[in-house]
């Protein structure tokens, strides 16, 4: 090779890094602007005509089916309370936000908020959020019309909203609320997708969101559910629509990317860890290291990002916070904690020196069967426990309750069946598979100590059920249990954090040894407090107004 090419190869080499830096922060985002105010505008000019007709009919089967539910509540047909059919008369005052009642952007803004939530059946924490958003925003904004984007062909609008008042005790506005049936929710499933998940979903969301807007544009769109991709899609088609995302996690993170290295501090966690050597490896980290960036790009087009705790909020922050400064986004991304069932809890459970007497030694685990959730180490904790003799564990009893979606859940149970014969606990493991509410309730009102292994729980409802229920919480150290859910009370603790086999052993000795253990439960209570539903609602539209406020 003669010295002239010699030099024109090393210089390459040497340039080619600040080139893709280059290229990646400036040229790509001027190159998808051209895109967006050309082909998008263009694309989104035709799905709003489109739409149009759909539009005019939400509005027009809004008023409608105000107009009968009306009559029938006069006419005494509607079983519900007088003081439920007043709360769709008045704002509760506990969800005011940043605008008086009778104020332009109050009671009188009555556009069309989309929820794209393409399960929105599935019965979970999730859905908890949804409703919960949606009943907030329709007490806030009585004239406004939520569709909800879903896959859920199989159930009407009904059997929707019945399931949602037994399953949540939530109850929403029929005439405001419509469902779009979505036709190509298959894209996103990860039986689609058995290599590359992540990205194949991730672009599956893409198909779903072009699906979503086809059937209408709404005024205002928000993701309920994490696909980010979409937000990236609305903004392309739909500069002028403000986005929001709840996000309940990050579809990839940097404790994920972390995990890959068994030489980081993290290397030893979650289900991916250490598998980022030799050469399948390699390709997977920078697999995950482009998605990444790929996924900061997207999700950072949101102009209003919540997150369910302060372990997500960090997290979004690194990936989506540079380039949401960098596009001007001047909302900060909010903690808003997910509703639960705190309120519930406290009227089925009593916490005195009576129901104390009533406590027994069992340490509750509910989680569904699922790797991450991590009941190995659990049980193991468990065993090394037992085996200490001590006056605590003598009778102590593990219960182990979570439901088992399918096959591969089941097998997951049979195997920790197995470990628990191996550890010669058999005799003081329970398993409750698929049990009611009302028996969770029954355990939770008898049990001494709440139990959570799993690695980075990016939030943690079952343990602030624990709190609500006041059991002493022994938790993994680390995601929302640590930093938002198990945090002390005036000083003073409501339960333990744990990560190893030998420091969860501890926690629960501590737990069941504790001097003034009604103390803690009273504690722990108070402590649930911050994640009602009032709460939730309150900080939830204190974000969605400024959704409004762009639209006004």
């Amino acid at each position: 090779m003669d010295p002239k090419t010699l030099a024109f190869t090393a210089v390459a080499v040497a340039c080619t890094p600040f080139a893709i830096l280059l290229g990646w922060n400036f040229i790509l985002p001027l190159l998808f602007r051209i895109f967006s105010l050309t082909v998008g505008s263009t694309l989104g000019w035709y799905l709003r005509k489109k739409t149009e007709g759909r539009r005019s009919s939400i509005i027009r089967a809004t008023t409608e089916n105000e107009s009968k539910f009306r009559e029938e509540k006069a006419a005494g047909k509607d079983g519900s309370s007088n003081s439920d059919d007043e709360s769709w008369e008045n704002i509760d005052s506990t969800t005011i936000g940043t605008s008086g009642n009778g104020e332009k952007g109050g009671r009188d803004w009555d556009g069309i908020v989309g929820f794209f939530h393409p399960f929105c059946n599935a019965g979970g924490g999730g859905e908890r959020v949804l409703w919960a958003a949606v009943r907030a925003t329709q007490r806030r904004w009585p004239n406004a019309k939520i569709v909800v984007y879903t896959g859920d062909h199989e159930v009407s609008k009904e059997n929707m909203l019945s399931r949602v008042k037994n399953t949540f005790s939530i109850d929403i506005n029929p005439p405001t609320i419509h469902f779009l049936y979505l036709s190509t929710r298959y894209w996103v499933l990860p039986s689609t997708w058995p290599h590359m998940t992540l990205l194949g979903q991730s672009l599956g969301s893409l198909v779903m969101g072009w699906d979503a807007f086809s059937l209408l544009v709404p005024d205002i769109f928000v993701d309920t559910m994490g696909y980010a991709f979409t937000l990236g899609l609305s903004k392309m088609l739909f500069p002028d629509i403000p986005t929001a995302a709840y996000v309940h996690y990050p579809t990839i993170s940097t404790d994920m990317l972390d995990s890959l290295d068994p030489k980081s501090p993290v290397g030893s966690q979650g289900v991916n860890a250490g598998k980022g050597v030799g050469f399948k490896g390699v390709i997977k980290r920078y697999y995950w290291k482009i998605f990444a960036a790929i996924y900061s790009w997207m999700g950072a087009s949101a102009d209003v990002v919540m997150t369910n705790s302060t372990w997500t909020q960090e997290h979004i922050q690194s990936l989506w916070g540079p380039r949401r400064k960098q596009r001007g986004r001047e909302h900060p991304i909010a903690v808003v904690y997910p509703p639960c069932a705190v309120n519930d809890i406290e009227r089925a459970i009593e916490i005195s020196e009576e129901s104390e007497k009533r406590r027994q030694k069992y340490l509750v685990y509910i989680a569904q069967f699922r790797p991450e959730k991590n009941h190995q180490l659990i049980l193991q904790s468990f065993a090394e426990f037992v085996k200490t003799g001590t006056e605590s564990a003598k009778e102590a009893k593990l219960v182990l309750l979570g439901s088992v979606r399918d096959d591969n859940d089941s097998r997951r149970v049979y195997q920790l069946r197995l470990l628990v014969n191996e550890l010669h606990i058999k005799d003081q493991v329970i398993f409750r598979l698929d049990a009611p509410w009302s028996e969770v309730l029954q355990w939770l009102g008898k049990a001494f100590v709440g139990v959570n292994g799993m690695w980075n729980e990016h939030f943690g409802i079952g343990v602030v059920e624990y709190l609500a229920a006041g059991l002493i919480s022994v938790v993994h150290n680390s995601g929302g249990p640590k930093l938002d859910i198990v945090t002390d009370v005036d000083g003073e603790p409501t339960g333990f954090l744990a990560t190893t086999t030998s420091e969860f052993a501890e926690g629960f000795e501590k737990a069941l040894s504790h001097p003034d253990p009604l103390a803690v439960r009273r504690r722990a209570r108070l402590s649930s407090k911050r994640f009602t539903e009032e709460e939730f609602a309150r900080k939830w539209l204190a974000e969605v107004e400024k959704l409004v406020a762009m639209k006004l």
